[in-house]
């Protein structure tokens, strides 16, 4: 049952507008530049930015009435978003028809609720599911439900703006830049007076999206499904603990200092020490001229292969002697490395159990020719590592950081190709969960805009996501409010394994905790 009732919902469509012809997604991205090829089981892609009150909402963005015989804002460079999936009964090729059925737009009033309960809880509460629509569906739903929901829900002293986009159609990079688009529309309109009629005459946005297809060449694989429909493979119902841990850009610039502190375990004590803390002189000189990560243009793809393996070698001393050949493990996988180790402990593995965490990659630039960043639609890919619940835990994070910096790394274009390929061979639904109860999967990205969104109220105060794609071990990424390389983590978790990561010393010690108990 819904705590959050619904004021009005009703369709946001296109009229009087040309639609662009059928957008084949399988051929150009699900087949060629997409993390699941296969994303007809994917739960749906549900963000949400939390603003402070506004005294009424705009004009474009509530109905306590019918919809206006006009129709709503239209935003001209997404009319996909509007139309359904279609899979074509010979060919079976998956596409985006832009037929007009619309979007969902929907507006809720929870004045019984302030931005309090939503913040303040330890724990993300469960009732902020219903600020989400389209709760419970899956990609290849979109062939029969909107691909893309918009809802509004009005607190006691703040405003909730949700949307739900089909995960087959986009991901992160698309989200975030529609969502922003959105927010730029929204204060353009008020600028405008509030009128009713945007044409692309009156409105020029700063990021159009790129709607180019075909990278990679048409895909010939073909999905069935016995009864005619993907499940989702995961307990949706399983019960979880959700928590958003914060961390300063101090604690993580510690992290990535301990990371980077290389400690040869192996080699007799006297002949490491000297040069250790050469090593690590070097190291802290490199980090003071790199110490914002934000600025560079996603260092995971720089990151070589040195020192990969924890050894001081002949090839390691040349490196100290230059510098600049040094690589360092970058903020995020520093704290990537500290969360797998302390999630890892909390599950209280056998050590010769085999761990598993994944990262999200973003494929647009590491394929040649580079696609442009403004891409629409889903181009990540899964990148696996694994060791030991024993490595884990009795190796240093300079270790565990240099094994995930090395796959990244090693994400290149031939990789990405290869993956493809491989995919086309033997095609299958990419399963999501926590299947060995030993996986971490992290998704989403703290250098997406997700605090650039302004509808004209102002910024957001808070960012949070829906329960799509909600596992043991699924953990995203946002960035911080305040901008200044500071990272969010939305950790989900079985309630004891959440409760053993609360009560792991070595991980909360970079967890800033406000006074009234939770994370800010």
């Amino acid at each position: 049952m819904r705590t959050v009732p619904w004021v009005h919902r009703y369709g946001l469509c296109f009229k009087n507008v040309e639609s662009p012809p059928r957008n084949p997604i399988l051929h150009a991205q699900s087949q060629a530049l997409s993390l699941r090829p296969p994303h007809a089981i994917l739960p749906l892609h549900p963000k949400g930015r939390l603003t402070p009150h506004t005294p009424s909402l705009p004009l474009h963005l509530r109905s306590p009435h019918p919809p206006p015989a006009r129709p709503l804002p239209r935003p001209p460079p997404l009319p996909p978003l509007a139309g359904r999936l279609s899979t074509h009964p010979d060919t079976h090729v998956i596409s985006i028809v832009s037929n007009d059925q619309g979007a969902d737009f929907i507006h809720a009033n929870a004045a019984h609720l302030s931005t309090s309960d939503l913040l303040s809880p330890t724990h993300v509460p469960d009732f902020l599911k219903d600020f989400f629509a389209l709760d419970g569906s899956i990609s290849y739903d979109g062939h029969f439900k909107p691909l893309l929901a918009v809802q509004v829900t009005e607190l006691a002293d703040g405003v909730f703006v949700a949307c739900t986009v089909n995960h087959a159609v986009t991901d992160g990079t698309s989200f975030w830049n529609f969502f922003n688009t959105f927010a730029e529309m929204s204060r353009l309109l008020l600028l405008l007076g509030g009128s009713q009629l945007m044409t692309t005459t009156t409105m020029r946005i700063s990021r159009p999206p790129d709607f180019r297809r075909n990278f990679f060449g048409d895909s010939t694989a073909v999905l069935r499904f016995p009864d005619g429909s993907p499940k989702v493979t995961f307990d949706a119902n399983a019960p979880l603990k959700e928590r958003i841990f914060h961390f300063t850009k101090d604690a993580i610039a510690e992290l990535k200092s301990r990371a980077n502190a290389i400690v040869n375990v192996n080699a007799p004590k006297k002949s490491s020490s000297i040069l250790d803390e050469i090593l690590l002189i070097n190291v802290t000189e490199l980090m003071g001229k790199m110490s914002n990560d934000r600025d560079q243009r996603d260092q995971h793809d720089q990151l070589g292969q040195h020192y990969y393996n924890g050894r001081h070698d002949d090839d390691q001393m040349a490196d100290v002697k230059n510098s600049k050949k040094i690589e360092l493990i970058s903020s995020f996988q520093s704290l990537c490395a500290q969360l797998w180790r302390s999630i890892t402990r909390a599950r209280n593995l056998d050590a010769t159990k085999e761990t598993t965490f994944r990262m999200a990659a973003n494929c647009r630039h590491r394929v040649e020719p580079k696609v442009d960043g403004r891409y629409f639609g889903n181009a990540i890919q899964s990148i696996p590592t694994s060791a030991s619940a024993g490595e884990i835990l009795s190796r240093d994070l300079h270790w565990i950081g240099s094994l995930l910096r090395g796959h990244v790394a090693a994400h290149d274009d031939s990789a990405v190709r290869r993956a493809v390929e491989s995919w086309e061979r033997s095609p299958e639904c990419f399963p999501l969960g926590n299947f060995d109860g030993a996986m971490v999967t992290m998704g989403s990205s703290p250098r997406f805009p997700m605090y650039d969104n302004d509808f004209g109220w102002g910024p957001p105060v808070a960012v949070r996501s829906g329960r799509a794609n909600k596992f043991d071990g699924k953990i995203s990424a946002f960035p911080g409010r305040d901008g200044d390389g500071s990272v969010d983590l939305e950790v989900c978790l079985k309630p004891e394994t959440m409760a053993g990561l609360e009560a792991d010393t070595e991980f909360m010690q970079y967890v800033t905790v406000s006074m009234d108990g939770c994370d800010v």
